[in-house]
């Protein structure tokens, strides 16, 4: 130790608690600094927090083994990837998702309005902010799983308010409307992908999740005369490349005998994913990618208020993905009306406001041939694979390239 040295920061913790049993609270463990001149806190927390370990830790400035056994350590972090993974294995993840528009609509009018107005002078009386406008600031000022933009956009809101109270006589009530926001705030900031009446063969609506809650997405293919190549555009990673190439030999193999083997060899093969700025990946747009390829091909367009997601195998079942209750949320404001998911999905349904499940239609599906069905209304006919498999077997191919 050096003059001036105090013990750990674990240790000061339990001076101030009094106790040797309190709740330590490690906020942004993703943000820890990972080794280096400053050393590795990282590598000091793998037996603080091991319960196996602990009840023997040793503080340097110390330098006698204490108990750390009785202490409930609680860790927050916004992704686990920052985390390394033996920090990581010995903790237990509990995931927590983003508030709903609804969640944020109750939390403004319970708490954040109310304490803005104190913070700003005013008194309920003087100010309506209504339901629309406050969905509104949540929707097209701001993109957030929390909530504390949008308790900034309130204080703005707050703050204009008491101008006009100031700068204006006679004014007994302001209400905040659309001129306010545009006055406060400027022009919309984000925008909602909006349904269309009705979409052309191969484009169909999917589902996606981000940081920032649920939005939907539309999946486009296209068809044009060439050699049976695959290109494949809109910032897509490698997992949804790859789901792509899974959706496209599926569709090669289910619907090859409604073409001649010349015809599919002679086609190539566009799929975008709109938004191109936008990195996207993750496997839960099999389905819709599958779907897309086939509406294209036969030619019969798919509702575009019937959205889907899921994984797809080679085989072609439709396997569970993640952020059920995100995708929905933002499908029901979109507009979707039905929705296909894995079968396996049907727990999470469950985690669903009851005003979000029973204005939507789910259509619980195990494989491909259900999705086609009911998205098309087409009857995958068993029989032999035609198109690529064919010119395969016959040794006159190679399987299609992907130009990005």
């Amino acid at each position: 130790t050096y003059v001036g040295a105090l013990p750990g920061r674990v240790i000061q913790s339990l001076k101030r608690a009094g106790e040797n049993d309190p709740v330590i609270l490690l906020d942004e463990i993703d943000k820890l600094s990972r080794g280096g001149w400053s050393g590795d806190p990282s590598s000091a927390l793998l037996e603080v927090l091991d319960p196996e370990q602990n009840s023997t830790f040793v503080d340097h400035y110390l330098d006698v083994p204490f108990d750390l056994s009785r202490v409930f350590f609680v860790a927050t972090a916004n992704s686990l990837d920052g985390i390394p993974a033996p920090l990581l294995d010995r903790m237990e993840v509990i995931m927590l998702t983003g508030y709903t528009v609804e969640e944020k609509l109750h939390i403004a009018k319970n708490h954040l309005v109310p304490k803005q107005l104190a913070e700003h002078g005013l008194v309920a009386s003087q100010v309506e902010f209504s339901d629309e406008i406050l969905r509104k600031v949540i929707l097209s000022y701001t993109r957030e799983s929390g909530v504390r933009e949008f308790q900034r956009r309130i204080e703005g809101l707050c703050r204009a308010v008491a101008e006009k109270w100031v700068s204006a006589e006679g004014v007994t009530q302001v209400k905040v409307d659309e001129a306010l926001l545009d006055d406060s705030f400027g022009q919309e900031r984000y925008s909602s992908e909006l349904l269309a009446e009705s979409v052309p063969p191969g484009v169909v609506t999917g589902l996606a999740w981000t940081p920032v809650g649920g939005d939907i997405l539309f999946v486009e293919a296209l068809k044009v005369p060439g050699s049976g190549k695959v290109t494949i555009t809109g910032q897509l990673g490698e997992v949804m490349k790859e789901s792509a190439q899974i959706a496209v030999s599926l569709v090669r193999q289910m619907l090859g005998h409604e073409f001649e083997d010349a015809q599919m060899m002679k086609t190539d093969l566009h799929i975008h994913v709109p938004s191109g700025a936008i990195p996207k990946d993750g496997p839960s747009a099999g389905i819709t990618l599958t779907t897309a390829i086939a509406s294209l091909m036969l030619g019969r367009p798919v509702d575009p208020k019937l959205a889907m997601t899921g994984e797809i195998t080679l085989r072609g079942a439709v396997t569970p993905v993640g952020g059920v209750k995100e995708k929905v949320i933002a499908a029901r404001r979109a507009g979707v009306e039905k929705i296909l998911l894995s079968r396996r999905n049907e727990r999470d349904l469950k985690e669903l406001p009851e005003e979000v499940r029973s204005s939507i239609q789910f259509v619980l599906v195990d494989n491909i041939k259900q999705v086609l069905k009911e998205a098309l209304g087409y009857d995958v006919v068993e029989g032999p694979p035609m198109g690529l498999a064919q010119v395969l077997n016959r040794g006159a191919a190679a399987s299609p390239s992907v130009a990005m």
